[in-house]
């Protein structure tokens, strides 16, 4: 089942948290929601949940609209917000069943997705405990399978693996992307190597709107633009500097911090400095010991995007 969203916005008087975004995600797809605190992912989130009316604009799941058909959108989806719809003072089964029931399951179902959750969120040690005794880890997998007990086709999760260690974020992360496989994923985190490993494709939102979509290697490789070059010369004389300046693809050229001989040269636009530089090198009878190529980080995108 796919989303597609169109010139959504969500304005609070003249403020507006959502402003005209588009985009859609296709049944199999997992796609990573980023942006800074405030740049509207949990309001656009709660919108295609149909917990938040738009001012303008609609999303359809295949042919529902959240205008006209919200509730059979709701039936279709399995939400995770940010902060954990719990009952603290309700045992993990009795909770389970009590949302499967409000999401209008067959009676004669229940149990055995019950058992099915547990076993899939990993909550088995601890099923019989109250969720007010649970740790802040096995609280969200009780959240996950919450959002997961009606066997939906949509899954929207609002920083899923918030409070959980390493190794858990491991098993929610492989648990995901299995999900993935057979149906529609959106989700927002602030750790954005998790999103990197988990996602199929990367959406990034500032100030309400969308500022970058595709995955993490094409987000990268737009962001890089200029070729940048760690390189490492041993040369008798101070003049290395001085000459791969006067290199006519070469734009910039610092001294790396710490290390003697290391630079880090960044070349013009749409030029290379590699091969300008070896000969360079061989024309001066210096020694090229390393010459290596910089990759653009995600976070180095997600900042230039963002600030």
């Amino acid at each position: 089942m796919s989303i597609i969203v169109e010139n959504l916005t969500k304005a609070y008087g003249p403020q507006k948290a959502v402003n005209n975004i588009s985009f859609e995600i296709k049944t199999g797809e997992v796609v990573g929601f980023l942006g800074p605190n405030g740049a509207g992912k949990s309001t656009t989130m709660k919108m295609i949940c149909c917990y938040m009316t738009p001012t303008n604009g609609d999303v359809k799941l295949d042919q529902y609209s959240i205008l006209s058909e919200p509730e059979e959108i709701k039936k279709r989806i399995g939400y995770l917000p940010e902060n954990n719809p719990l009952y603290t003072d309700m045992p993990i089964i009795e909770y389970l069943r009590f949302t499967a029931e409000i999401q209008g399951m067959e009676k004669s179902r229940i149990s055995e997705r019950i058992h099915e959750m547990v076993e899939l969120c990993g909550l088995d040690v601890e099923k019989h405990k109250k969720i007010g005794e649970l740790s802040k880890g096995y609280r969200q997998r009780v959240g996950l399978a919450q959002a997961m007990i009606h066997d939906p086709e949509v899954l929207i999760l609002d920083e899923p693996t918030t409070g959980l260690d390493p190794n858990q974020i491991i098993e929610i992360r492989k648990l995901i992307k299995k999900l993935g496989k057979e149906k529609t994923v959106l989700l927002s985190s602030h750790i954005l190597s998790e999103v990197e490993a988990t996602c199929d494709r990367i959406l990034i939102i500032n100030k309400g709107r969308i500022v970058a979509d595709g995955t993490s290697s094409t987000l990268r490789q737009q962001a890089q633009g200029q070729e940048l070059l760690t390189v490492q010369i041993e040369a008798a004389n101070g003049e290395v500097q001085k000459e791969l300046l006067k290199l006519a693809s070469v734009a910039t050229v610092e001294p790396v911090e710490d290390k003697d001989g290391f630079f880090r040269v960044q070349s013009k636009p749409d030029s290379s400095s590699r091969k300008p530089v070896f000969d360079l090198c061989v024309k001066k009878k210096w020694y090229l010991t390393e010459m290596t190529g910089i990759e653009t980080r995600l976070e180095d995108v997600f900042r230039e995007l963002t600030n």
